[in-house]
């Protein structure tokens, strides 16, 4: 064990117009510290994950979280950007804390504060995210970088759509149990599987169902060695935590073979001492459902273009042999950039607590988590297990 999470907090997703991302931001901090059962003199180190990039005018964010209570003013607070992968970024550099004897006590928050930007405006922030020498005028944004991955991969592989809408409809009939999501409405398979007004094709191979919504959001986590963890009411483990950078430009790659996320998934085990299927469940980060198909062979589940097994014969359904996403996913929960790979933990926390509500699975024992920034640049996994 690494570290453990103590605390933790999640705000609703949506586009949630009577919040800022200040409103945000104290929100969390606030829940988090009082479900830790410390006090807000105890945090002795702050990490705020937020992206922005333009999302909005207020940039500098990391003395935010010191609105939340007098006490926390003077505490050391830094902001944290790795595109997508923001808030594990975030969480990474407290448990670098930790592992230093810096802190006992370490808030972790994710924050995003995206729909004040039109879809337009939005994509030209989060185009940002890619290779901007040689990505930036790709059609349609960050959906276009992904439309080519899709399109890649259906050429070398066949045509997946119906695969992809099989996982649009696991997200939704998920993140309809699930109170924080953005979306809360099952949709159909015909619906997802074919093009309409209301889901036409965005990008290459994907539709709107294909995507992840804009979202505004938060999610916040403390943090404590794992001494001072055992003393707590509820403490969280560390089993693994594995970062795994990977080239900037697609050109440099075979992209479909996301190799990072690959690399960090290996590592991630091998720390943990596991087999990939010994986990109960896994949060994975589905900004597009090929994405969660990609991520389905880097993680070892299916052979390289086989990951339609997984989704086809139910092996990730929320009684299958891995569940994955059962929160929802980015696809149904939301993607507030800084705030998704905090909420993927706290989400991952709720199951292993048995506090995740209309959510819950039977007995969870050990949760993985995968939380990518940019087209399987910055990768990020998790092995939780709970120890209180």
């Amino acid at each position: 064990m690494t570290a453990c999470i103590v605390g933790w907090s999640h705000s609703k997703f949506g586009k949630l117009d009577g919040e800022t991302s200040e409103s945000l931001v104290v929100k969390v901090a606030s829940e988090a510290i009082a479900h830790a059962g410390i006090e807000p003199r105890d945090v002795d180190v702050i990490y705020v994950g937020n992206m922005n990039g333009g999302f909005v005018k207020q940039e500098f964010h990391s003395s935010l979280p010191l609105q939340a209570h007098p006490d926390l003013r003077f505490k050391p607070s830094t902001r944290v950007e790795n595109a997508c992968a923001t808030g594990s970024a975030a969480i990474h550099m407290g448990l670098n804390s930790l592992a230093a004897k810096k802190a006992r006590f370490v808030l972790v928050v994710g924050v995003e504060k995206m729909t004040e930007l039109n879809s337009a405006q939005a994509g030209d922030v989060l185009i940002k995210a890619s290779y901007v020498a040689e990505e930036a005028e790709i059609e349609a944004g960050f959906a276009g970088i992904f439309g080519k991955i899709t399109a890649a991969y259906f050429q070398r592989y066949g045509d997946k759509s119906d695969a992809l809408a099989r996982i649009a409809v696991k997200a939704h009939k998920n993140g309809a149990k699930n109170p924080y999501a953005h979306f809360q409405k099952e949709f159909e398979y015909g619906f997802c599987r074919n093009p309409s007004d209301k889901n036409p094709f965005v990008a290459g191979p994907l539709k709107r169902t294909d995507c992840s919504p804009v979202t505004d959001g938060a999610a916040a986590v403390i943090l404590a060695d794992t001494d001072t963890a055992l003393g707590m009411k509820q403490a969280i483990a560390f089993r693994a935590a594995e970062h795994v950078n990977d080239f900037l430009p697609m050109s440099k790659r075979d992209i479909i073979q996301f190799d990072g996320p690959t690399l960090a998934w290996k590592r991630a085990l091998e720390q943990a001492r596991l087999d990939l299927l010994d986990l109960s469940f896994v949060e994975t980060h589905d900004c597009f459902t090929s994405a969660e198909l990609i991520e389905y062979e880097a993680m070892g589940l299916a052979p390289r273009g086989q990951g339609e097994r997984a989704i086809l014969d139910g092996w990730v359904e929320r009684d299958g042999k891995l569940p994955v996403n059962v929160s929802g996913g980015l696809k149904a929960k939301g993607h507030p950039v800084g705030a998704t790979g905090v909420s993927m933990h706290v989400m991952g926390c709720l199951q292993l607590s048995g506090t995740a509500g209309t959510m819950q699975l039977a007995w969870p024992k050990l949760a993985g988590i995968f939380n990518m920034g940019g087209a399987a640049v910055a990768n990020y996994v998790s092995i939780l297990e709970p120890v209180k």
